[in-house]
């Protein structure tokens, strides 16, 4: 499978940058492993203005994002998801503006009911990097319409990397903003319980039949220029490794952490973490359409078989 992402991001950290008419974009200092070359907060509108994600919580971040703003009113700040890169700075975004804060919902109140039942049952770890103090002021449900200063934004709900994920469709310019659900760079880690595979994959197909997106601007590293061709081979990066999965639980059972290291022979060791829990949701998924069994309850260190 051709690796179709785009790695070489060189941003301009800190500084405002155009993307496209009445757009910029300013890229946090947080770059690491796990965020690449850090946060992307986007700046959408003229004279008002609305943020994207304002990222996490950095006081040299708040200082750029003031400069690039330029004396401009905000007029809505929405966060696709409540995870520490994504949403702490909107505290003191409106704070210092007044401007509502716009989300689904906090990362727990939309967990699906069965990541409640396993959470309740057994130890699924997880709830890495997870804005336990984010609060919202409105309420964005899927399907609806934000209007601001020269633009309107269409929220829909894509649940997977975060149960409260939002993308937001650009009316009039075929572009998505689409948070941690589909990135150029690499693809999303899915951690259960506030993370689900089963939700991911239907997210990722309800992108899919939008069909007409000619540009995704994520929430780290550069624009997707082919969106659908990106969602297709990640949704087939998806069905290969759940397939590698089966097939190693056919030679026998297995931990997730027991898989990971079976199947992610090349990949930088400070990730295989993020691996097991992709593995851990993998499983997960897969035990609920009834494919593979556990020894028990459902936890981090539960052997799986194939039926």
């Amino acid at each position: 499978m051709k690796d179709p992402f785009e790695r070489n991001h060189r941003p301009l950290v800190g500084q405002s940058l155009d993307l496209a008419p009445a757009l910029q974009v300013v890229t946090a200092p947080n770059a690491s492993p796990m965020t690449f070359t850090g946060t992307q907060t986007y700046l959408l509108g003229k004279d008002a203005v609305a943020v994207i994600d304002p990222g996490p919580d950095s006081d040299v971040h708040f200082e750029a994002l003031l400069t690039a703003l330029r004396g401009r009113p905000v007029s809505h700040i929405l966060i696709t998801h409540s995870h520490i890169d994504h949403s702490p700075l909107s505290r003191r975004l409106t704070e210092h503006t007044e401007a509502p804060i716009l989300a689904f919902g906090t990362a727990h109140e939309a967990r699906s009911p069965i990541m409640e039942q396993l959470a309740a049952s057994g130890d699924l770890g997880g709830r890495e990097g997870t804005d336990e103090d984010f609060r919202y002021d409105q309420k964005i449900t899927h399907g609806q319409t934000i209007s601001g200063d020269g633009w309107e934004l269409e929220a829909i709900h894509t649940p997977g990397h975060l149960s409260n994920h939002l993308c937001f469709a650009w009316a009039g310019t075929d572009a998505v903003f689409t948070g941690d659900h589909v990135m150029g760079w690499a693809t999303t880690m899915v951690s259960p319980p506030d993370g689900n595979l089963t939700e991911f994959m239907a997210s990722m197909h309800r992108l899919a039949a939008r069909g007409d997106d000619h540009t995704y601007y994520p929430g780290h590293g550069g624009a997707v220029r082919d969106p659908m061709g990106m969602v297709s081979h990640q949704i087939g990066h998806r069905n290969m490794r759940e397939n590698q999965i089966l097939e190693k639980l056919k030679q026998g059972t297995a931990t997730p952490s027991e898989l990971t290291a079976l199947i992610y022979t090349d990949v930088d060791p400070r990730l295989l973490p993020a691996a097991t829990r992709n593995v851990f949701a993998h499983l997960i998924d897969l035990h609920e359409r009834a494919i593979v069994t556990s020894d028990g309850d459902i936890w981090q260190g539960s052997r799986f078989a194939h039926k």
